[in-house]
């Protein structure tokens, strides 16, 4: 029985002034919402409260670079990323989603999106930026990888920049093996950070069939980032 989970919400006093930024990603223009200066995060004293109980950062209020990739990779490659188990127009799991770029390239491709994290702020914002971007076909899930809700499965998973501690490795291949359905597969994207040998040899000693592929994204005559794709499923 797994333990209850533990979700965490960023207080709006805590957001500070918001901006409207347009992303591009393989010619499509993206606005997201975000907070302006998401350092002040830090300062919020429920945020530090959530960090000494579990260790917990507000990462999701940046655009990360593997976002990015990850995007771009849905966005050039599309349905090519995908298993011939899965078909049609089908559903994905963003976990991690932050404010929610990768599955705003999934729900322009027109899959269906489900938005995760654990922490309920970043699920209004990425709700928010679907509904900015006039997209229609998602919902969020508020989901603690260590308690992984027992009722759903999902075809295409989806994380971006999700490898960055090691002690997060395990956790994340174990919520991947409870919602993953069977014949589907998982695209993780990562900028090669200190960390990524040690994922690879996680997987490695681990029952997933995986491969990986380089892969490089970033703004229209803007700093460039290189980094790697992941395609994992299980046997």
């Amino acid at each position: 029985m797994n333990p209850p989970p533990i979700l965490t919400t960023t207080p709006t006093k805590a957001l500070g002034e918001l901006e409207t930024e347009t992303v591009t990603i393989e010619g499509v223009k993206f606005k997201i919402r975000r907070p302006l200066k998401p350092d002040l995060l830090l300062d919020d004293p429920t945020i530090r409260h959530a960090n000494n109980v579990d260790d917990y950062m507000p990462y999701w209020a940046e655009i990360w670079p593997a976002s990015r990739m990850l995007a771009k990779a849905i966005l050039k490659q599309g349905e090519e990323l995908l298993p011939q188990s899965v078909s049609g127009a089908p559903v994905a799991l963003e976990l991690g989603c932050g404010l929610g770029l990768a599955g705003l390239a999934a729900l322009y491709k027109g899959w269906h999106v489900v938005f995760s994290d654990y922490d309920t702020t970043a699920l209004t914002f990425a709700a928010d930026n679907a509904k900015l971007n006039n997209f229609k076909s998602y919902e969020t899930l508020a989901i603690d990888w260590r308690s992984p809700p027992a009722n759903r499965k999902f075809p295409v998973i989806l994380g971006a920049d999700l490898i960055y501690e090691t002690v997060k490795h395990e956790p994340l291949l174990n919520v991947i093996r409870h919602l993953l359905a069977p014949g589907g597969v998982a695209l993780l994207t990562d900028p090669d950070r200190i960390s990524c040998d040690a994922f690879r040899d996680t997987l490695k000693e681990s029952e997933f069939q995986w491969s990986m592929e380089f892969i490089r994204a970033g703004e229209p005559g803007g700093q460039r980032y290189k980094g790697t794709l992941y395609w994992l499923q299980l046997p």
